[in-house]
């Protein structure tokens, strides 16, 4: 008789850790979904002239140049004469009116999502490849702006490209 009880004791117990354990992992993973470690903590920089603080642009990323290639400049707009009917989404989808920033190109001769520079006319703005044009320029980087005033005062120009790695 006092053998069952200390089986019965030591079923108690084990039934006990193993309820205790499984509370604790759920809370352990409860946190770690809802509250997780600040993994750009190391990356925020104080601005000590207005003790803001801020997260570096994707400008501040140090680039390796993969390659370089003198190409035909242009810009393009928004505007279905310029584009098919659906003037605001790239040919991978994205869409350039909702995103508003001047960070897209279109080439033919460049994967979708390669990350261009053009010194002589941008300096270190870094472009990405999410457009296409026509099938005849195939030496052409396209490079979209909001206004059709910038467009045409680029106009069309010969200039380096960096291909970024």
């Amino acid at each position: 008789m006092f053998r069952s009880r200390l089986s019965h004791a030591k079923l108690i117990s084990i039934k006990f850790s193993k309820i205790i354990s499984i509370l604790v992992f759920s809370i352990f993973g409860f946190e770690t979904l809802f509250f997780p470690l600040p993994t750009f903590a190391e990356k925020i920089i104080k601005d000590t002239g207005n003790n803001q603080f801020f997260l570096p642009s994707a400008s501040d990323k140090e680039y390796v140049v993969s390659w370089t290639k003198y190409t035909t400049i242009t810009a393009y707009n928004s505007l279905e004469g310029q584009t098919d009917s659906t003037p605001c989404i790239t040919a991978n989808g994205f869409d350039v009116c909702k995103h508003a920033t001047e960070d897209t190109v279109a080439a033919n001769f460049l994967k979708f999502g390669t990350k261009i520079r053009i010194p002589e006319l941008f300096g270190d703005r870094v472009f990405v490849v999410r457009d296409r044009m026509n099938k005849r320029y195939t030496n052409r980087i396209d490079v979209w702006m909001i206004n059709k005033e910038d467009a045409k005062k680029l106009g069309k120009r010969l200039a380096k490209i960096e291909v970024l790695e």
